[in-house]
């Protein structure tokens, strides 16, 4: 799957999740397994506790980060899909 400048994208309403130094510990609630982000995975969980699209969220961590745009696009679409394969996020076109 990839992900389209529309397709939105909100955390999964069956997870709790807190900040543990500026890293996010997940839990998904369905299977009862933790998950950690680091810094910048954190910064995405937090921009996604609300739907946005990948668009918008590309933009906001593009001009918050000293990155390339294509760059920065392709590492936010993977860790999402990885994010989505354990339920902890919902896609939708």
């Amino acid at each position: 799957m990839h992900l389209l400048d529309e397709t939105t994208v909100v955390a999964a309403r069956e997870q709790v999740s807190c900040d543990f130094g500026g890293e996010a510990a997940i839990l998904n609630l369905k299977n009862g397994i933790y998950y950690g982000l680091d810094p910048v995975g954190t910064r995405v969980w937090h921009l996604i506790q609300q739907p946005r699209t990948f668009g918008e969220l590309r933009n906001i961590l593009v001009s918050e980060y000293d990155v390339d745009a294509a760059r920065l696009g392709s590492d936010v679409e993977d860790l999402l899909m990885r994010l989505a394969e354990n339920d902890l996020v919902e896609i939708s076109a």
